[in-house]
């Protein structure tokens, strides 16, 4: 008698086989909250699943007042109270909808976090990640540089903290108006965008990557600014006396978690800092409260590691303190420049943007007359356009 042959499941293939068989379930609910939409989520866990309904949800530029996190076992179950911009309850039918089908059992399982709402990948353009060391005028080097090899800036979005930088940058072939294809002229930008990024003293040298593919924009640059170590140093200025995010991790032994306290102002897209955090560190969320009143928020996380352990020593504590702490400050210096002029003006703004930049980050600039004076002789050497020559 022969045997049978035995079938061998990927596990990836088996688990998206039980979300189709256990879709999401999602309740939109206007009644049950005063002065909130209540929307409940309940879905089979995976890890990550968190931060894709939150991402889905700031990404409709809602605002999440309250929430309520629990998974037990294999299931997962969310409540969040949201608003939209001005404080009011969700009513639109489209955002409603919208809801519905990237969270709702139409769509089978929940979104990837490169296609979120409003994600889609793209042909148009080529997307420059880069790291480095933040100082004046660095948004204007970095847009000049492109525009002196024919790549007009669609869209840029830069963050900075502790004196560090990272930017996504939308650039197009200025010629045909698609993604520049070119790879010897790619690796010449990279080059000189490189040697722009490399700051004063700075054993970190700078980082650039090129992609034809779009991801979320704000979780790369969280991603690029924990990998570039930003949370590792404190810049305070003098005077500074704004609150700092208060953060505490403690041990919960009797049921094996770790608990994560934080309070900070409260802002748009708060959630979604903090839990992009815990997740890219490999931390799952077991149980958590989230409260907003008077513009302060309150966040509280149980919490293990994937690998299904608590925090375990003082090193590990310390570091999510401090990476939480950072992707907190971060938005603070987060600025966004879309391309609607001719280039000459697109540059004044850089210029503009820089200026106000560096102003909200003490210490930043330290040997700026030497690289200004080096900077200018480049443009003049490289032939840049008269009016960018005196800043």
């Amino acid at each position: 008698m022969g045997s049978c042959p035995v079938v061998e499941v990927d596990d990836d293939e088996y688990a998206k086989l039980i979300r189709r068989m256990n879709p999401p379930r999602v309740v939109i609910d206007n009644d049950a909250c005063d002065n909130a939409t209540v929307i409940r989520v309940d879905s089979i866990k995976k890890h990550g699943i968190l931060l894709e309904v939150i991402q889905v949800l700031t990404d409709l530029n809602l605002i999440i007042t309250k929430a309520y996190i629990s998974s037990d076992g294999s299931w997962f179950m969310d409540v969040f109270n949201v608003t939209d911009r001005n404080g009011n309850k969700v009513r639109d039918k489209e955002i409603i909808c919208c809801i519905q089908n990237s969270l709702g059992s139409d769509a089978c399982s929940f979104p990837g976090i490169g296609n979120s709402v409003g994600i889609v990948p793209s042909k148009e353009h080529t997307f420059i990640e880069m790291t480095g060391t933040d100082r004046p005028g660095l948004l204007s080097e970095i847009c000049a540089v492109l525009a002196n090899r024919n790549c007009s800036v669609a869209k840029a979005e830069l963050w900075t903290h502790n004196t560090r930088v990272a930017a996504v940058v939308h650039v197009t072939e200025e010629s045909t108006g698609g993604a520049v294809e070119d790879p010897e002229r790619l690796s010449a930008i990279k080059e000189l965008l490189c040697n722009v990024l490399r700051g004063d003293n700075d054993s970190r040298m700078g980082r650039m990557t090129v992609s034809k593919d779009r991801t979320h924009t704000e979780r790369r640059l969280h991603q690029m600014m924990f990998g570039d170590r930003d949370y590792e140093s404190t810049v305070v200025g003098a005077g500074d006396d704004k609150p700092r995010p208060q953060v505490a991790v403690m041990d919960c032994a009797e049921k094996d978690y770790s608990v994560v306290i934080l309070r900070s102002r409260d802002r748009p897209k708060l959630l979604f800092d903090t839990v992009c955090t815990l997740t890219d560190m490999q931390y799952v969320v077991f149980h958590g409260t989230v409260d907003t009143r008077d513009d302060e928020a309150y966040q509280e996380y149980f919490i293990r590691h994937v690998d299904g352990y608590p925090i375990n020593s003082e090193a590990e504590r310390q570091r999510v303190i401090k990476c939480l702490e950072a992707a907190i400050e971060r938005r603070t210096t987060e600025v966004s420049v879309t391309r609607s002029q001719p280039l000459p003006a697109a540059h004044d703004l850089c210029l503009a943007v820089s200026s106000i930049i560096v102003g909200s980050n003490p210490g930043v600039g330290d040997g700026a007359e030497d690289r200004r004076q080096t900077w200018s002789a480049f443009r003049r050497d490289e032939g840049f356009p008269r009016e960018w020559l005196d800043d």
